[in-house]
C-alpha cells in the first residue's frame, strides 16, 4: 500500500509499480539497446570523418533522440502520436547503408535534411498505414530486411580488420581481438541464460574492449577532454536537402515504418496476448517520426523500434509503461554526460566489429525468416531472387549505373544503395507477377513452427512415429 492505494503490478500497463522491482528490468532495457543505440552514430561519424568533439556530439546526440522518441511512445503526445504500449525506441542499424551512401556523398548536412524529409514521411505513412500495408507482404519486407543485412556485411568485415584509415588496417592483432569479441558475444548469446544472454552484446563487448586495453589500442584522451555535464548543440550540423538524399531517406523510413508494425504486433502479440489497435500502429510510426524530426535538432540519426527490447518484454512479460519510462530517464541521463559518451568512443572499431556482425547477421535471418513465411513458390523465389540480385548486385559493381545516356541522379540515388534498389523492384515484382492460392503467407502459428528447436522436432516426431504405431497395432488386432 502508498498513500492508500495499491501499487501496480509489473505486468499490467498503467500505474507506478515499486521502484525497487522497477528498476533493475529498466536497467536491463537500458544495457540491452545502449550499444546497438550509438554504433550507428560511430560508424556514419568515423565514415564522415568527423573530429573527436563531434563524434561525442553525435553518440551524446543518439542516446537524448533514443530517450525522447520513447517517452513518446509509451506517452502518446496529441493523443495519438506514440503507440501508449511498452516500446524502446533507439538510433537503428537498419539506415546505416543510406546513411554511409548520403554521408560520405554529400555530408552531415544532407544526412539530416534528408531526415526532416523521412520523418515527416513517417507521419504521413502513420496517418495512412492502412491503405500502405498490402504493398509491404511479408515477401516484400523480409526481402528489405534480407538486403540490410546483407548489405551490412562489408562495414562489419571493415570493422573487424581495423577501420577504413588506420595504418593497421587487417592486421592480425585487429582480428584477433575482433574475432575474440565475435566468440564471447556468441558464447554469452548461445550458451548463458537470463540477463547474460540479453545482455550477450555488450558483455561481448566488454571482454573484447579489455583484452584491447591490455593490448594498449584503446586512448583515453577524449575522456580526459570532454565535461561532465552538457546539453547538445541544436542545428551544430546544419541542414541541405540534395533530392537524391532525400529521395533515397524517404523510401527508408517508409520501409522502416512497416518494419515497427512488426514489432509492434510482436509486443501486443507476445506480452498482452492480443493484435495491435489501428491507433497503436498508426500512433507507434508516427511517433518514430516525430523521435527523428527531433534528432535532426540536434544530431542525433534515424529512429526505430528495437527488436531485442521487444524481446525482453515477451520473455518477462512485464509490460508496465513506467518500467520503461526508468530506462528512458536512464538513456536520456547518459545522454548528457559528455564522459559517458567520450568513453564509449573509445572501444576499438576491431571490438564493434566483432559485436556488430552478430548483430547483422541476425538482421539477414530475420528477414529470411519473413521470406520463408510466406512459402517459397517459384513466383516469391522470383520476386525475392531478383530483386537481391539488383540491389546486391549493382551496388557491387562501381559506375553501374553511370554509363553514356544514364542520367545523372540515378547514379547518385541507387549506385551505392543496394535497399533502394532492391526495395523498389520487390515492391513491383510482386505487384507485377501473378499470385496463386499457393502465394498466400502461412499462418502465424504455422510459420512459427518452421523455426522450432529442433530437439523438439526430433521428440514432436518420435512421438508421432509411437502414435501411428500404437494405431497399427489397434488395427492389426481388429483385423
Amino acid at each position: 500500500m502508498k498513500n492508500g492505494k495499491t501499487q501496480a503490478s509489473l505486468f499490467e500497463l498503467h500505474g507506478i509499480p515499486k521502484f525497487a522491482e522497477a528498476l533493475p528490468l529498466a536497467l536491463q532495457h537500458v544495457v540491452a539497446m545502449v550499444v546497438g543505440c550509438i554504433t550507428p552514430a560511430i560508424i556514419v561519424g568515423n565514415a564522415v570523418g568527423v573530429t573527436p568533439a563531434e563524434m561525442i556530439m553525435l553518440v551524446q546526440a543518439a542516446l537524448v533522440t533514443a530517450a525522447l522518441a520513447t517517452a513518446v511512445q509509451i506517452y502518446p503526445i496529441f493523443g495519438r502520436v506514440g503507440a501508449g504500449i511498452p516500446v524502446v525506441m533507439g538510433v537503428s542499424f537498419a539506415y546505416v547503408p543510406v546513411l554511409l551512401s548520403i554521408g560520405t556523398q554529400y555530408g552531415l548536412p544532407a544526412l539530416f535534411g534528408a531526415q526532416v524529409a523521412g520523418g515527416i514521411t513517417a507521419i504521413l505513412v502513420g496517418l495512412f498505414i492502412k491503405p500502405l500495408r498490402k504493398f509491404f507482404p511479408p515477401i516484400v519486407s523480409g526481402t528489405v530486411v534480407f538486403t540490410i543485412g546483407l548489405s551490412l556485411y562489408p562495414v562489419a568485415i571493415r570493422y573487424m580488420a581495423g577501420g577504413a584509415g588506420n595504418p593497421e588496417f587487417g592486421s592480425l592483432r585487429n582480428w584477433g581481438v575482433a574475432l575474440f569479441t565475435m566468440a564471447m558475444v556468441t558464447f554469452f548469446n548461445h550458451f548463458t541464460k537470463g540477463f547474460m544472454k540479453l545482455a550477450s552484446i555488450l558483455l561481448g563487448l566488454i571482454a573484447g574492449y579489455a583484452v584491447a586495453l591490455s593490448l594498449g589500442m584503446v586512448s583515453f584522451q577524449n575522456v580526459n577532454s570532454a565535461g561532465w555535464i552538457a546539453l547538445p548543440k541544436p542545428f551544430y550540423f546544419g541542414f541541405e536537402f540534395p533530392p537524391h538524399a532525400v529521395i533515397a531517406m524517404v523510401i527508408m523510413f517508409v520501409v522502416n515504418s512497416i518494419q515497427a508494425i512488426g514489432d509492434i504486433s510482436a509486443t501486443t502479440v507476445g506480452a498482452m496476448d492480443r493484435e495491435p489497435t489501428d491507433r497503436e500502429l498508426a500512433g507507434g510510426i508516427m511517433g518514430n517520426g516525430l523521435g527523428s524530426l527531433f534528432g535532426t535538432l540536434i544530431g542525433g540519426m534515424p529512429t526505430a523500434t528495437f527488436s531485442q527490447n521487444v524481446g525482453i518484454v515477451t520473455i518477462t512479460r512485464v509490460i508496465n509503461k513506467f518500467v520503461i519510462a526508468i530506462a528512458a530517464v536512464v538513456i536520456l541521463i547518459a545522454g548528457l554526460i559528455p564522459k559517458f559518451s567520450a568513453l564509449l568512443t573509445t572501444i576499438p572499431q576491431c571490438v564493434l566489429g566483432g559485436a556488430t556482425i552478430t548483430v547483422f547477421a541476425a538482421i539477414t535471418m530475420t528477414g529470411m525468416k519473413l521470406i520463408v513465411s510466406a512459402k517459397m513458390t517459384s513466383r516469391n523465389t522470383a520476386v525475392v531472387g531478383i530483386a537481391v540480385a539488383l540491389g546486391v548486385g549493382v551496388s557491387q559493381v562501381g559506375g553501374a549505373l553511370g554509363g553514356p545516356g544514364m542520367p545523372g541522379w540515378v547514379g547518385n540515388i541507387f549506385g551505392s544503395a543496394s535497399v533502394m534498389i532492391a526495395t523498389i523492384a520487390a515492391v513491383l515484382l510482386n505487384i507485377v507477377i501473378p499470385k496463386d492460392k499457393c502465394d498466400e503467407p502461412l499462418p502465424a502459428e504455422t510459420a512459427a513452427e518452421i523455426y522450432e528447436d529442433p530437439c523438439e522436432v526430433e521428440a514432436g516426431l518420435e512421438e508421432m512415429t509411437k502414435e501411428i504405431n500404437e494405431i497399427s497395432e489397434i488395427i492389426s488386432k481388429d483385423e
